[in-house]
């Protein structure tokens, strides 16, 4: 018993050896970053350059187009599928003598910089982007000058291409002039834009949106909205509202402009049709319009069916029977009577008038 147990602490104090093992090499590798298309060079550390070594990518052969040139490897027109990581090992001895993590990607192209106050008076926010991507790490360094002085760019904790910026007086004359610049291990790129206070501000959209049926009324639809709650002062900075809607059964809009309400009631909507309905927001003097507000669907007041009650046996008229004597004349409204003998008939006896 007590030799398994020994044997079995072996075992895993070996696979927690070689776990380790593994990582520490995987974090003692150097990095190598190389361009995309090119051919690429890797040197077996500090060997000679005619010492005899053989070459590993993830603990397997290296299969892709390539040569070999002493302690040097040579990968032909790389692309990201030769990324990974690449072990030189000395021969006859087979010690390991290098690794290299190799990452094939691009330098950057100019970034895509664009910028928005949707908490105006406060301040204004940037966002940036590439277009064509890397594959390879990239930084990106965030400038902002305003009347020749640098502005504080705080970066945003939750979108990381994008920093806030607080506006450092109102109604400023100046321009703002933001410079983005990308960088990796293979180059950079830079992108400018510059723009006058008025010309970003742009409130996010209404919220909690709600379209009603007013009851009684099939063609009428209420619809309320809040402000923007990044809007900061909509007292000081009144905010004006345009509406749409259309029945879904339709393509085209109708459209309705509000000064300052966050209300509005539809008056000529389709009886019975569900409508679609959205609202965007500007401030009255500056900037321009947000963007539509998340639809909300809603359909007119319907008038309930009239309840029509089926017509039951109680209803119906009662039929005499054979033991029942026929009703006398002077108690019938139509003054002669005529009978039909039960031998002629399939049901009980009727009485028939003719008039």
């Amino acid at each position: 018993m007590a030799n398994t147990v020994t044997s079995l602490c072996c075992v895993v104090l070996a696979a927690v050896v070689v776990v380790y093992a593994q990582r520490r090499s995987q974090t003692g590798a150097r990095i190598q970053y190389e361009r995309m298309g090119g051919d690429v060079t890797m040197q077996c550390g500090s060997l000679d350059s005619d010492a005899s070594v053989t070459w590993k990518v993830n603990g397997t052969d290296v299969k892709a187009l390539h040569r070999e040139e002493g302690s040097k490897l040579i990968l032909m027109e790389v692309d990201v599928s030769n990324n990974g990581l690449y072990s030189c090992f000395q021969e006859p001895d087979g010690e390991r003598r290098d690794q290299i993590n190799l990452r094939i990607g691009t330098a950057p192209r100019e970034p895509v910089v664009t910028c928005r106050s949707n908490t105006y008076p406060k301040g204004f926010y940037c966002s940036w982007h590439l277009q064509h991507p890397t594959s390879i790490p990239t930084d990106f360094q965030v400038n902002v000058l305003h009347n020749q002085m640098p502005l504080e760019a705080t970066r945003d904790t939750v979108h990381k291409n994008r920093c806030h910026v607080k506006f450092p007086e109102m109604f400023s004359s100046f321009p703002y002039k933001v410079s983005v610049t990308a960088i990796n291990a293979l180059g950079e790129a830079s992108a400018t834009v510059t723009f006058e206070e008025f010309s970003i501000v742009k409130p996010d959209p209404p919220e909690k949106v709600v379209a009603t049926p007013i009851p009684n009324n099939v063609r009428r639809l209420e619809v309320n909205w809040n402000s923007p709650s990044t809007w900061p002062e909509v007292e000081s900075f009144p905010l004006k509202y345009f509406l749409r809607y259309r029945p879904l059964i339709r393509d085209q809009w109708q459209h309705v402009e509000l000064s300052d309400s966050t209300t509005h009631t539809i008056t000529d909507a389709y009886a019975g049709k569900e409508y679609i309905i959205q609202v965007a927001a500007k401030d009255t003097e500056i900037g321009t319009w947000s963007d539509w507000s998340v639809a909300v669907h809603a359909t007119p007041w319907m008038e309930e069916p009239t309840h029509i009650t089926p017509t039951t046996e109680q209803d119906l008229p009662i039929e005499t029977t054979p033991s029942q004597a026929p009703p006398s004349a002077k108690h019938n409204r139509c003054p002669n009577v005529m009978y039909i003998p039960m031998e002629e008939m399939r049901s009980p006896l009727f009485l028939v008038c003719t008039c």
